[in-house]
């Protein structure tokens, strides 16, 4: 396959340039497509991804500083898994959400989680494979997994009680309305997150599901409210909202910075560091505000 890196961006600069797509369209390409090449790479299309660090690039090319993505609040995590929990057209939403607010796993990583993959007895959750779905040449849209293309990638995630919680909660449901895994792909079945077909989730069908309840939790907020009330709503997020939402309460807990790689499965430091940065930036930056209003309630005294 003769696919070089200027392939790519050529490509991307023909949509910014000539279909005037926004950047954060070209975004959501760059994610698919990131995947498929890694599946060339898998199968021996291609020595390696051309599409790594693409567009990266392109953004630094190009001075587009788009806004970074912002975690949830301890206060909107907190409005979004109550809602889940206590409104019963969202309950069976909650789990899957749940687990990834409780273990930054990626879409593709807790999509293809399988009960197989779950520890109860130590308490672990064995990442070693990532489910994806794109359209192919032949066959339309269809799922496949890939595994990890670094040693990073696969690791184990130790499951804390919430977690825990969620995924019996989600095997509970199964049982009670007569549920069970029907997809199988690449000879993997026993996947835990499924609707209620039996089939497969994926990022499209789960940001979907979120936007959804973002409208209707937020809605139920503002007709409680009463008159001039301050309420806080939830802002819009997808499903990479949570992952970045857990790495920030890990790093305002003030977990080991390794751990915290190995947790989220960076092959790169800076990666991390970078999260980390940006958290403990905008903690400093509170706790200094903190500070100053009790330095102007003093001189007010």
């Amino acid at each position: 396959m003769n696919f070089k890196r200027s392939d790519i961006r050529r490509y991307y600069n023909r949509l910014l340039d000539e279909r005037c797509l926004k950047i954060a369209t070209i975004d959501n390409i760059h994610t698919v497509l990131h995947q498929v090449l890694d599946l060339a790479v898998e199968d021996g299309y291609l020595r390696n991804n051309v599409s790594d660090n693409a567009l990266k690039e392109l953004k630094q090319a190009r001075n587009l500083f788009a806004e970074k993505r912002k975690a949830l609040t301890v206060k909107e995590q907190d409005i979004f898994t109550d809602f889940l929990r206590s409104c019963p057209m969202y309950q069976h939403w909650y789990p899957i959400f749940a687990v990834m607010l409780g273990t930054g796993l990626r879409v593709g990583e807790v999509t293809g989680l399988r009960w197989d993959d779950v520890d109860f007895e130590n308490n672990t959750i064995s990442v070693n494979h990532t489910l994806v779905y794109f359209n192919h040449a032949k066959g339309g849209c269809y799922f496949g997994v890939n595994t990890p293309k670094t040693r990073a990638g696969e690791r184990s995630v130790p499951m804390i009680a919430s977690v825990r919680e969620a995924i019996l909660q989600e095997k509970e449901y199964q049982e009670q309305v007569g549920v069970e895994c029907m997809a199988r792909v690449d000879g993997f079945t026993g996947f835990i997150f499924i609707n209620r077909f039996g089939h497969l989730q994926h990022q499209g069908t789960l940001n979907k599901a979120l936007r959804r309840i973002i409208r209707d939790c937020n809605q139920e907020i503002l007709d409680k409210a009463k008159g001039n009330e301050a309420v806080v709503l939830l802002p819009r997020f997808s499903c990479h909202t949570l992952r970045h939402t857990f790495t920030t309460r890990l790093c305002e807990s003030g977990i080991n910075i390794k751990v915290i790689q190995s947790v989220l499965g960076h092959a790169d430091i800076s990666t991390t560091l970078d999260i980390y940065a940006d958290v403990t930036r905008d903690l400093k930056k509170a706790e200094m505000q903190t500070f100053d209003d009790f330095m102007s309630k003093k001189r007010d005294a």
